[in-house]
């Protein structure tokens, strides 16, 4: 079992970056796959990023690619989502969320996205 701990969210202009982290707790995070989603107001919770356990495969929403960018370091147990040339439409609550090697999913508490424009 991992507990998730999500930082980094905030108020950002159009254009602007933001990176966001995600802490596990737990001795098993390296063999989790670990992913990013967000919840937009009035919106169903979205797929952004998605990190194998070892880092090796990415998967990216098309609406992001190109400009998120998902990260793992295993002996720090963090899973960052570094987010470039944000928009108004980014604005979200965003969730760190692990698969365990059983299938189980550990979400974080999220935390706020803001991009004005």
């Amino acid at each position: 079992q991992v507990q998730l701990v999500e930082s980094g969210g905030g108020l950002v202009q159009a254009g602007g970056s933001l990176r966001l982290s995600c802490a596990a707790s737990g001795r098993t995070f390296s063999s989790y796959d670990m992913a990013w989603y967000r919840q937009a107001p009035g919106k169903e919770r979205e797929c952004v990023a998605v990190t194998s356990w070892s880092g090796r495969g990415t998967y990216y929403a098309a609406s992001v690619k190109g400009r998120f960018a998902i990260s793992r370091d295993n002996a720090k147990n963090t899973v960052d989502l570094q987010m470039n040339s944000l928009k108004p439409e980014d604005t979200a609550i965003y969730y760190c969320k692990g698969r365990g090697p059983e299938g189980s999913d550990y979400w974080g508490q999220g935390t706020r996205v803001t991009v004005s424009s």
